[in-house]
């Protein structure tokens, strides 16, 4: 049998970053995440975000990859908000995601980093956030 620990920092935004997921959604919307990723034996550590995204702190198991888990989280997820009509409008996520490797040694941090995402963004706007990941970790924008 084989040992796998793999942990990955995902963040995700809401379609043209639209402030969709409200404080009186935000919850719902998490905890639906955690249970539909557990029914589908992708375990999320951490889940937290802001209006417009979401980070999430996942471990993958030998047979998952990131893309897929991203397809199962996002897919399932929009179609459920749009079907308990939690927003007011049509919702769905952008494409684009970040998806990070985390150190055993960094966990801790970035389950912190997740955690205040609240604090975090009343002195950073998650266009700042977003640059910031880009730069930090040496991610390349192609212009269309």
């Amino acid at each position: 049998m084989p040992f796998v620990k793999l942990w990955v920092h995902l963040v995700w935004a809401t379609k043209n970053r639209q402030p969709l997921l409200t404080k009186n959604i935000r919850q719902q919307v998490f905890n639906h995440i955690c249970e539909n990723a557990q029914a589908k034996n992708i375990y999320i550590d951490f889940i937290n975000g802001h209006v417009d995204h979401i980070h999430c702190l996942v471990s993958l198991n030998q047979e998952q990859n990131i893309a897929q888990i991203m397809h199962l989280i996002k897919g399932e997820s929009s179609f459920w908000i749009n079907k308990n009509n939690l927003c007011r409008q049509k919702f769905e996520w952008q494409d684009e995601y970040f998806a990070v490797s985390v150190s055993e040694s960094g966990v801790d941090k970035v389950r912190a980093y997740i955690k205040n995402q609240e604090a975090h963004h009343q002195k950073k706007a998650f266009q700042q956030e977003y640059d910031e990941f880009i730069e930090k970790y040496g991610f390349t924008l192609i212009k269309g």
